[in-house]
């Protein structure tokens, strides 16, 4: 096991005399930085002239400049630059980044993001329990303080509408709590229909949390469901797109993780929602703010760090800023006595920033894993001993032969039901268009903006289910694009202009066991390969993010209208108006499958 992860530094209930001795000056500290400007999220105040004592990889106390008169010691001079604590994300998805937990912790220790909130329900839609507990595996071994919240929506909906490796019961939920330890809450509740219309299953699990005094996150649209989605006892979500929603949440007693998505990306809702306060009045003391889903190069780009400086572009203060990025999400899950302030007893995960809140350097557990904006020798020491997941999650995509791909061409008049891609790309629209007999599909092509778009189970739960179906408006001219990360189950999703291909795109995902790639004249010309459970690399975060930038580059060269993450969300069967997973097209909400064509 890597010597740098959470578990390096020791219960405070061991070391409470130790660090009143340091606090006393009766005991030399490890560390003393000096120098520094200290950021308060208890106070929301900058206070100058400020040293900060560690010890034992906590902080023992912050003193007047000055104070340490000198010792043994190690002296760090932060030359007046913002002392802060680590940033706390309270929502996210690793899955998303395509990297496993040790790689996604340089990404995060370099934007000073210290601890993170998971949600593994990508993994558990593949794998299962299995899935999860490797998972947490990983988080074990990352140089990163990684809580789960356990994911409370496997499969999305029924089997009726889509087929998922994992299916997360009740029993199975409570039996996670019950083993770990750094499972601290149940993950979004992504069915908020059922829940409101009181589900039993859904219901069930909610209990299995409540009963265990875990808080349980959220996933809310529709100003309508708030009442009786708090009322069963959610107390947190992500999803508040609006104002007004945002703020009848608040006054449910449902805490805002304000989601701020990078700007070339739908996602972004903290502009929007930070109204409730900006606007409404309304107080920050139970909002935060989060990442949710970021691929490997944009987690570099936009991290946590970026989202709180977003959070001052529309009105916080700093100080306010980064509390919200820090010590509310701590105290949301009730770990303020330990993280996101920098108080005596906490953790030293601290960051020192520039004056426009940018990470410089950042220390975990108090030892200096970035310096400059550069990892150090322990941090790359640490990285470069990733956990190995078990065998099972490399041997995820299981596919029969000669799958049928495309629909057969239509002899007489029909009415196509198509999706309609359009950006943002989270809500798709459902569209008919009448096609008349053709020679061959390029002309419905050219006269209705279409290519094709087929889903493939790939759990080798079924007889090989494929699902045929149509985008309109995707703007694939020619080739093919295909993702094994087909939200949530899982399945592989592909679109093309023909079937030769969509072909070579779905055998380059078989041989990798996972990955997004797009193919042009019968060669693949960019991919990210994702071995483990069809959703992650293996790689270093830099190395994935450098494979993430050249596809998005020839996905756009490919004429694509939407991202691929976007894209990923085709399948997504719980989101407006229609979509398409192994086994059919969906129509959203009446949740019911819908042929591709009927008679005119």
């Amino acid at each position: 096991m890597s010597t740098l992860t959470r578990f390096s530094v020791q219960p405070l209930s061991t070391m409470t005399r130790r660090l009143a001795d340091v606090a006393s000056a009766r005991r030399e500290p490890d560390l003393v930085i000096q120098g520094a400007r200290v950021l308060s999220t208890y106070s929301e105040r900058f206070l100058d002239g400020r040293e900060v004592w560690i010890s034992g990889g906590r902080i023992a106390a912050v003193k007047p400049a000055g104070s340490y008169r000198g010792g043994s010691a190690k002296l760090y001079d932060a030359k007046g630059g913002i002392i802060a604590p680590g940033l706390v994300d309270p929502h996210i998805h690793i899955e998303s980044s395509m990297v496993t937990a040790c790689a996604y912790a340089e990404a995060a220790l370099l934007n000073g993001t210290t601890t993170i909130f998971c949600d593994s329900h990508e993994i558990g839609n593949v794998m299962d329990v299995a899935g999860v507990e490797a998972m947490l595996e990983d988080a074990r071994q990352a140089p990163l303080s990684i809580f789960l919240t356990v994911p409370s929506t496997v499969p999305a909906t029924t089997p009726d509408l889509e087929t998922a490796g994992g299916d997360l019961t009740p029993d199975k939920i409570a039996a996670l709590f019950d083993k770990w330890p750094e499972a601290v809450a149940l993950g979004e509740k992504m069915d908020f229909v059922p829940v409101a219309m009181g589900d039993e299953r859904s219901h069930a699990i909610l209990a299995a949390a409540l009963g265990r005094g875990r808080p349980v996150s959220g996933h809310v649209y529709g100003r309508e469901f708030v009442a009786a989605y708090a009322a069963s006892g959610v107390t947190d979500t992500h999803e508040a797109i609006d104002r007004d929603i945002a703020d009848d949440l608040l006054e449910a007693g449902v805490w805002i993780f304000l989601r701020g998505g990078p700007p070339t990306t739908p996602w972004h809702s903290l502009p929007q929602a930070i109204k409730t306060i900006t606007e409404l009045g309304a107080s920050h003391k139970r909002v935060a703010v989060c990442t949710d889903d970021r691929d490997a190069e944009d987690l570099l780009a936009f991290g946590l760090d970026w989202v709180t400086r977003e959070a001052v572009k529309y009105g916080m203060r700093p100080e306010q800023a980064w509390a919200m990025g820090s010590l509310h999400g701590a105290t949301r899950f009730g770990m303020e006595g330990e993280i996101g302030g920098l108080g005596g007893g906490r953790r030293a995960d601290l960051v020192l920033l520039s004056d426009d809140l940018t990470p410089v350097s950042t220390w975990y557990g108090g030892e200096l894993v970035v310096d400059g904006k550069k990892i150090t020798p322990i941090l790359d020491e640490a990285l470069s001993k990733p956990y190995r997941y078990p065998d099972a999650a490399y041997h995820t995509v299981k596919l029969p032969k000669n799958l049928k791909l495309t629909p057969d061409l239509p002899t007489e008049t029909v009415v196509a039901h198509t999706i309609k891609t359009e950006l943002p790309g989270i809500t798709l629209g459902h569209v008919t268009v009448t096609l008349e007999p053709a020679n061959d599909w390029q002309a419905h092509f050219d006269r209705h903006d279409l290519c094709f778009v087929t889903v493939v189970e790939r759990h080798g739960k079924s007889a090989g289910n494929v699902a045929h179906g149509l985008l309109n408006g995707f703007g694939l001219r020619q080739g093919a694009v295909a993702s094994s990360v087909g939200h949530d189950s899982h399945n592989i999703i592909v679109a093309g202009t023909n079937a030769a291909d969509m072909q070579v795109a779905l055998d380059a995902i078989e041989e990798r066991q996972g990955g997004v790639c797009v193919v042009m004249d019968g060669k693949v010309t960019a991919m990210v390969p994702l071995p483990i459970a069809g959703l992650l690399s293996d790689k270093r975060v830099h190395q994935v993010a450098d494979e993430v930038k050249a596809l998005k580059l020839e996905w756009e060269k490919a004429g694509c209208t939407i991202a691929y993450m976007g894209f990923n969300l085709i399948p997504l069967s719980v989101i407006p108006e229609i979509r398409i997973t192994d086994k059919g097209l969906v129509l959203v909400p009446e949740m019911v499958i819908s042929p591709l064509f009927e008679k005119a």
